[in-house]
């Protein structure tokens, strides 16, 4: 795993060389290769490992997929949505940068994303794939995935909601990138049959399990355990699995549901420890 992350920053630092004109490169420099987990890169690269394939194909993917999260992490912590000061334990880029360059940050992420893939992942991937991993890129970073999302839970806040609209809000808002990230290892992999769904299926199960513990988190966690203010969604009054289910229940169903999701790798007889560990962890950091 720690091979893996040394991997993934050298490349996000190759493509996010500083250029013409400086400030809005650094703004993206700032965000991006800050610390973060890189779970959903990792996740790319573990779904091609486990599938037989070379990671060498996968990696412009995963730094993609890795330049997406931060771009909506970017335009999340804007005074217009969450209004956050800290992310990954620093400063928030509109803190530093201020309002207009972190939205013209995030904006040039979202741009020089896809751009990575398709300049940077090998000549030998099949260019039917190639395509088939863009479409499911732009599906999950627009309003059928993280912006979607994004929407219906602004427009959720200070108001009741069912659970039907939560689940549309944590699924679309979290868990379309990370059910994208291992899809897209399995396909860059040459996968074939089932293994490229149950691969999905378990980042999808993962994505959701990610944003139940997020939710624990931000009742239970200190700002250096999760990187950001403590306490937020109940300031907003945001609709959190915290606030349906109280700490008890989501802390079961966090565990039931990273169960569930090892169980797919399980049935669908995909052998990897990370992929295995990453469930395991994920209760791990936020069931004390």
């Amino acid at each position: 795993m720690k091979r893996d992350i040394e991997l993934i920053n050298a490349h996000l630092d190759k493509y996010l060389e500083l250029r013409y004109p400086n400030n809005i490169w650094e703004a993206m420099r700032y965000s991006v290769l800050a610390k973060g987990k890189r779970l959903r890169p990792l996740i790319a690269l573990e779904s091609a490992r486990a599938c037989g394939g070379d990671i060498n194909n996968v990696l412009p993917a995963a730094c993609a997929i890795e330049m997406l999260h931060c771009q909506s992490l970017i335009h999340d912590d804007l005074p217009c949505m969450d209004n956050d000061d800290y992310r990954r334990g620093q400063l928030t880029n509109h803190k530093v940068y201020g309002e207009a360059i972190a939205v013209l940050a995030g904006d040039a992420l979202l741009s020089l994303a896809p751009r990575v893939i398709i300049k940077h992942t090998p000549d030998s991937v099949d260019k039917k794939i190639l395509l088939s991993v863009l479409d499911e890129f732009f599906k999950a970073a627009g309003a059928m995935g993280i912006v979607g999302g994004q929407v219906v839970d602004i427009q959720s806040e200070n108001r009741e909601i069912n659970i039907e609209t939560f689940n549309y809000i944590l699924n679309h808002k979290t868990g379309e990138l990370f059910k994208f990230a291992a899809r897209a290892g399995a396909l860059l992999a040459g996968a074939t049959g089932e293994k490229p769904d149950a691969l999905a299926s378990y980042g999808s199960k993962i994505g959701y399990a990610f944003q139940i513990a997020d939710d624990i988190l931000d009742v239970t966690g200190t700002i250096d355990e999760i990187g950001k203010t403590p306490g937020k969604d109940s300031k907003l009054n945001k609709n959190t699995y915290v606030s349906f289910h109280g700490i008890e229940k989501s802390e079961t169903d966090l565990i039931n549901i990273c169960e569930s999701a090892k169980k797919i790798l399980m049935r669908n007889k995909i052998k990897s420890g990370l992929l295995y560990d990453i469930a395991d962890n994920i209760v791990m950091k936020a069931v004390k």
